[in-house]
Formats: structure tokens, sequence, C-alpha cells
């Protein structure tokens, strides 16, 4: 079911990305190396993504709105797995955990496409009233 609108999506896209960043500091992990870059690597491609994507709040608008879906799905696989996968859930797993889940839900509840208006806008069809 999906209920997310594109544009929200957007915005929740930049804070939640620079909060991605931060996090190492944040939660008091930036001492584990993988740790900190899985999650400094999947926020600043997040932001480029959203940057990117052709909705409304994307700004060089080349990535339509299922792809970045699916990037978004991918990313929280790899983020969610990666303190398996890279060796440090020892030491810190949750906020990857969790971002990894968060991102994964939101891709599977976020409209496929930009609201009508948004399209209507960007093909030059908005009607005058």
């Amino acid at each position: 079911m999906r209920f997310i609108p594109t544009r929200f999506h957007g915005i929740l896209d930049y804070i939640v990305g620079i909060v991605v960043i931060a996090s190492p500091w944040l939660f008091n992990f930036s001492d584990v190396s993988y740790a900190t870059w899985v999650m400094v690597i999947a926020g600043i491609l997040v932001l480029l993504q959203t940057i990117m994507t052709d909705f409304e709040v994307g700004i060089i608008r080349s990535i339509p709105m299922p792809t970045h879906l699916m990037m978004d799905f991918g990313i929280g696989v790899i983020v969610a797995l990666s303190p398996w996968m890279f060796g440090f859930a020892d030491q810190v797993y949750a906020p990857h955990l969790i971002f990894g889940v968060f991102s994964i839900l939101a891709s599977l509840t976020t409209h496929r496409y930009p609201s009508e208006s948004y399209r209507a806008k960007a093909s030059g069809r908005e009607t005058v009233r």
C-alpha cells in the first residue's frame, strides 16, 4: 500500500540524508571505521539521488521516481545488513538496522509517480485559473 506522497518523501530524504551522514557522531560510533563509512556513504547517496530525481523537490531531475525507490530499497538492504557483512555488529548495529529498515519501508510505501499537478507543470500542461 503506497500512501506517502513523493513530495513528502523527498523532503524526508534531505533530512534523513543529513542525519545519516552525521549519525556516527550523533550516536557515538565514529571510532568504528566501517560503521562510519557505511553511514556517510549511504547519506551521500541518499542526498545525491534526491537531488537528481524527477519529482517535486529534485533539482537536476534526471532519475525517474520508480528508479529512486528501487535505489532506496537497495541502499536499505545493504545498510541494514552491513554490520554483519563488514563485521562490526559486535560494536554497533542498531543505527544501521534502523535506517536500513526505514529506507526499505519508505521505498515500499511511497507513491511511484509524483502528483498529477507536478507532472502537468513539468510537461507544460498546467492550467491557468
